[in-house]
């Protein structure tokens, strides 16, 4: 029994050694090198693992029970009695399966190294690529408490633009991983921004989630207020001077944030207005460099899309509809708009009107 414990023990600390002292020192905020790593007691030596995740919550509370067992009915101490060969094999499956046979060993990350370089210069791709397999080796608590940190830095208005982008980088390389508590940890953070008013930080923070396509973690008030802004600015620009030249890169970031989340309820008309007014033209033409992104959003329109855009073509009170009524050019378009959709997906209410126009 002594035996099979110091052997659990020697594997601890080889994984505390793995994760990297210098980083256990930075999360203790004090000293720790070898010396300390060896001098610690086995109960100090569960809790330090249980901090640095290296082993989880059921895993320390079995190998603290093997510690008691150990103390009280090995050879090593004076023993209260002895255990049979049911318990002894209970003490040895305990400790091969929490402490010997789990193979993983994650590697810390240098917590200041890691903050000074995403504040330095900009990232080049071999060092994001670096400081990405660092921060997908380490463990998921450390992972989130860093991701948080870039975060927080994305949001600082004093923030060079490097590295807001070098922050952008880190997180749309690790997003795939993000797990539940990391993701419900951004989402608290953001809205403390909300209630303490701080806007500038809270507006950076909702950028943040649009950029890595997570809005959709985000309530339906502020995925609103999202594409309310893209929808408006849109149609400010394409009522504007120069709507042709100027429309492009409007159109292709509301058909990013389409891309990443359904557009919610409280703005798909005015959505699905804009989009096919900007597609139809208004008479004198259309941005021929924004319509590759005006087709591609109407080829993802949903059902209710569809129906409210061949709703508001078909009222004389709607921009959309005046506009298909009053001229060729615009009905020609919209008859092409329509083409770009699967006759499947028309919902049985409109389908009389979509074969009208199709006509």
């Amino acid at each position: 029994m002594n035996y099979i414990w110091n052997a659990a023990i020697l594997q601890l600390r080889t994984k505390v050694r793995n994760f990297g002292l210098p980083i256990v020192a930075q999360i203790l905020q004090s000293d720790f090198e070898e010396k300390h790593l060896l001098e610690l007691q086995d109960s100090k030596l569960l809790e330090l693992c249980l901090k640095l995740n290296l082993v989880n919550e059921d895993g320390f509370f079995f190998l603290d029970q093997c510690r008691d067992v150990r103390n009280n009915f090995s050879a090593a101490h004076p023993t209260l009695g002895t255990v049979n060969d049911r318990e002894f094999t209970t003490f040895l499956n305990r400790c091969v399966r929490y402490a010997l046979a789990d193979a993983s060993s994650p590697k810390g990350v240098d917590i200041g190294a890691f903050i000074t370089a995403v504040k330095g210069a900009r990232f080049n791709a071999n060092q994001c690529s670096v400081w990405v397999q660092r921060l997908s080796e380490t463990h998921d608590a450390q992972r989130q408490m860093l991701v948080g940190m870039v975060h927080g830095i994305y949001c600082d208005q004093n923030t060079s633009e490097p590295s807001r982008l070098n922050s952008l980088d880190i997180c749309d390389a690790l997003k795939a991983g993000f797990t539940a508590a990391l993701r419900s940890d951004l989402v608290n953070k953001h809205s403390e921004y909300a209630a303490k008013g701080d806007e500038p930080r809270h507006t950076a923070s909702l950028q943040f989630f649009e950029k890595l396509g997570l809005l959709t973690l985000l309530n339906e008030s502020e995925q609103h207020a999202v594409f309310y802004r893209a929808v408006d600015r849109l149609w400010n620009v394409h009522n504007g001077m120069n709507n042709f030249y100027n429309e492009p890169p409007f159109a292709e970031r509301l058909l990013e944030l389409s891309r990443n989340g359904a557009v919610p309820e409280t703005v798909q008309e005015q959505f699905v207005q804009v989009v096919l007014c900007c597609n139809v033209g208004n008479g004198y033409g259309v941005s021929w460099a924004a319509s590759t992104s005006y087709d591609q959003i109407i080829k993802s329109f949903s059902p209710r899309e569809i129906a409210t855009m061949i709703r508001l073509a078909t009222s004389p009170e709607t921009t959309l509809g005046r506009r298909v009524s009053s001229l060729q050019s615009c009905r020609q378009r919209f008859k092409q708009n329509l083409a770009l959709i699967d006759p499947a997906s028309v919902p049985s209410g409109v389908k009389a009107d979509y074969e009208k126009f199709l006509k």
